[in-house]
């Protein structure tokens, strides 16, 4: 009779432990865009979360396709039923803020980055464009810089030409390099590349605090300095391919490499391209310098994460932050991302001699947030501007583009 009842003490013991152990097992599920090239770097951050926190199952929920589309598709299902994610990627400022936040569907991170001491290692105008109504909403992991004009040193010596440092130059250079027979000295791609060339132009022509003015809606898109910027847009693209909207960015870039075209205005994630896809040295294979008019300024976007309100896995994905907001973190996840980290006081023998640079002047430019990339305009107003390019590249019509996007500004609430 002992031995049955001890025999069932035993099993009781046994149940007890399994559940206990089952119960300290927690879970976070992470959602992002990143596969392909760039998932590398997400798993290092994924492994360097395991490795402080052992006994949490990890569930990367990546929905790859749309350079991130799909994936705010499936988020937008899952945030308006109520089933969010424990903590989810999206580009830092307004493309969150002004989807998520004035929704009132994520917890405000500024008690955090007061504990971790983040307030000190970010810069202070990053900070701020990833705040609002008295918040600080998401932990940026990364950075990369908007505007990179990129060349090929040995073609430039070759055609006796220089780098431009403003875009009346710009348009003087394309000049002289289509006398020597280079029928596109600028070369676009699709749409999205194009709105990436016409935020540069606008930062070169207005200057950062006019740029920021016309997000803040101090500054209106009618203005007749933005319509000039307009008129200078048009006078740039004629110096472009015209088969730009059937090439990708890479396709674009493949033509600097080539030499059959002089200049290409891209991010930064084009030194990751140029360095490891087609195996060119940086300075000497592939060169680069800020865009025209935009020296001393860093415009940048970047990767970030949030925390849901209603999270199952609340404690989980606090922990994950902090593991994105670290040093460590960090220099693990960008050196194999192609960026450069957001806090300045990262481990720059970890990166390549591009990465080196564009760390450098983050410490000490004036930093404002892409347009394009989600950091100062809402969704709303980005996802609908690419039509006003469209339309712009087939008239030419300044006038017409600035009136189109003030409206534009009006209906996404941030001008009047």
């Amino acid at each position: 009779m002992r031995k049955v009842q001890f025999k069932k003490a035993l099993l009781v013991a046994a149940a007890l432990a399994v559940t206990t152990s089952a119960a300290a097992v927690g879970k976070l599920e992470i959602f992002s865009w990143w596969s392909g090239d760039e998932g590398p770097a997400l798993e290092a951050l994924v492994k360097l979360y395991k490795q402080k926190y052992p006994s949490v199952v990890v569930d990367n929920a990546t929905v790859s396709g749309g350079a991130g589309t799909n994936a705010k598709a499936v988020l937008k299902t899952r945030m308006l039923g109520g089933t969010p994610p424990d903590s989810f990627q999206a580009h830092a400022g307004q493309e969150l803020i002004g989807t998520w936040v004035v929704a009132n569907r994520m917890e405000d991170l500024s008690s955090l980055f007061k504990s971790e001491g983040w307030d000190k290692v970010f810069p202070k105008d990053l900070v701020n464009l990833i705040s609002s109504k008295g918040g600080i909403w998401s932990v940026p992991v990364n950075v990369h810089r908007s505007n990179v004009m990129w060349y090929n040193p040995a073609k430039l010596k070759q055609w006796g030409v220089s780098v431009p440092k403003t875009w009346p130059e710009f348009i003087s250079t394309c000049a002289t390099l289509k006398g020597k027979g280079v029928a596109a000295p600028l070369v676009m791609g699709e749409n999205w590349t194009q709105q990436h060339l016409w935020e540069s132009v606008m930062i070169g022509t207005l200057g950062a605090q006019g740029w920021q003015n016309l997000f803040t809606g101090k500054l209106k898109f009618t203005d007749p300095r933005v319509v000039g910027a307009f008129t200078t847009f048009g006078k740039v693209m004629d110096c472009a391919n015209k088969d730009a909207s059937g090439l990708s960015w890479q396709q674009a870039s493949d033509r600097i490499v080539d030499g059959t075209s002089a200049f290409n205005i891209m991010g930064d994630w084009a030194a990751g391209y140029f360095t490891t896809t087609k195996k060119l040295a940086p300075g000497t294979g592939f060169g680069w310098a800020t865009s025209p008019g935009t020296s001393k300024v860093f415009v940048m976007l970047a990767d970030s994460f949030g925390l849901p309100k209603g999270a199952k896995d609340r404690a989980e994905a606090t922990n994950w932050l902090k593991v994105l907001g670290s040093k460590a973190g960090q220099d693990a996840f960008n050196p194999l991302k192609g960026s450069i980290a957001a806090r300045t006081d990262s481990d720059l023998s970890k990166y390549n001699t591009y990465s080196r640079s564009a760390a450098t002047d983050w410490k000490s430019n004036k930093i404002v947030g892409s347009m394009v990339h989600g950091a100062v305009a809402p969704e709303s107003f980005t996802s609908a501007f690419g039509a006003i390019i469209d339309q712009f590249a087939a008239t030419k019509n300044s006038a017409g583009a600035a009136a189109a996007a003030q409206q534009l500004a009006v209906k996404a609430g941030f001008s009047k």
